[in-house]
């Protein structure tokens, strides 16, 4: 069902003060909403910050070279004048990080834009439709619905993320409406050789020797129908990698022929193991949820406080009931 953008135009309206945020270990549809919705703002008159609650992930600088989107850092006091804040991309508190405490204490209006079936209570006004491929498609709607223009710039944001989210338009999420959206964007200047040249041929040397760790620990499960891999803390100092180096070695895992599921676990430097599930069916968004995570059906991601060891027992006696 669309989206009565509505209730949103009006806030922005009576608002002046606005504070996006998207998910820890922001992806380029997380960061490429927040910074088209900023500009859009922007263009309006209005004063917009943006924050992430984690490091910046150097891989796409070339989305904000200026720097606009800061860390977030406890207790955030800086932002307490704001009017309204606008959360991108997530609906849960476990992916808002330290940030989700001070969101918590706020009295002011609150948004959710978001794509994701898993969703907490913000104590937001929620603007989500799970049938759409990425965030960005909501955010263009919003600007559509703001009555403003679509400016070279929040074109290419909002094409890095509909490409990325959608695999460059080789998942299942992509429709003949995304390729009309990936035209409209590009018809206002955004530049897909460029994006894809930034996001997927600028590999540092560091990642590609994780990359190939993930690829040497590759074993299949259940017959074939699983596979699994894993990164160690210790992976970074030897490799030179950052943790935000693991985004997408996933799809490393889930490229063996035959594998339904695909599991790629990520010890952390603060503890715990974050896990990435893929699928080529059966529904991983309620896997994820059993561990306190979600996301989509065929995509989803959880953290869970234990070793790798255990967390590898857990998670693959879910996947082997998933399959089954």
């Amino acid at each position: 069902m669309p989206i009565d953008w509505t209730p949103f135009v009006e806030l922005v309206r009576r608002r002046q003060r606005f504070l996006l945020a998207t998910h820890v270990r922001p992806d380029p549809d997380g960061l490429g909403s927040q910074l088209a919705m900023a500009e859009v703002l922007g263009n309006l008159g209005k004063d917009a910050r943006m924050i992430i609650a984690s490091n910046w992930p150097p891989r796409y600088d070339f989305l904000d070279p200026e720097k606009h989107i800061r860390r977030f850092a406890p207790p955030g006091e800086e932002y307490r004048d704001v009017e309204a804040v606008i959360i991108l991309d997530t609906g849960t508190w476990q992916q808002l990080g330290d940030f989700g405490p001070f969101l918590r204490t706020m009295s002011c209006d609150k948004v959710v834009i978001d794509h994701h079936l898993s969703q907490d209570d913000l104590g937001a006004v929620r603007f989500v439709d799970t049938t759409a491929e990425a965030t960005a498609r909501l955010v263009y709607e919003a600007l559509e619905a703001l009555g403003q223009p679509l400016t070279p710039t929040i074109a290419n944001c909002l094409l890095a993320a509909l490409a990325t989210d959608t695999g460059w338009f080789r998942h299942r999420n992509t429709t003949s409406a995304t390729h009309r959206l990936a035209a409209t964007l590009m018809d206002a200047g955004a530049d897909p050789t460029w994006l894809f040249e930034e996001i997927y041929e600028r590999e540092t040397l560091p990642r590609k020797k994780l990359k190939a760790r993930v690829n040497e620990r590759i074993r299949v499960e259940l017959g074939g129908k699983a596979a699994l891999s894993f990164v160690r803390n210790s992976d970074y100092a030897e490799t030179g990698a950052i943790p935000q180096d693991t985004e997408d070695l996933i799809n490393e895992v889930r490229s063996i022929a035959g594998v339904q599921v695909a599991v790629l676990l990520m010890e952390q430097p603060a503890g715990g193991v974050k896990v990435s599930f893929r699928s080529r069916g059966p529904d991983i968004g309620t896997l994820a949820e059993q561990f306190g995570g979600g996301g989509h059906k065929l995509a989803a991601g959880a953290t869970l406080n234990t070793s790798l060891e255990e967390a590898e027992r857990r998670v693959l006696a879910a996947v082997k009931a998933a399959v089954s």
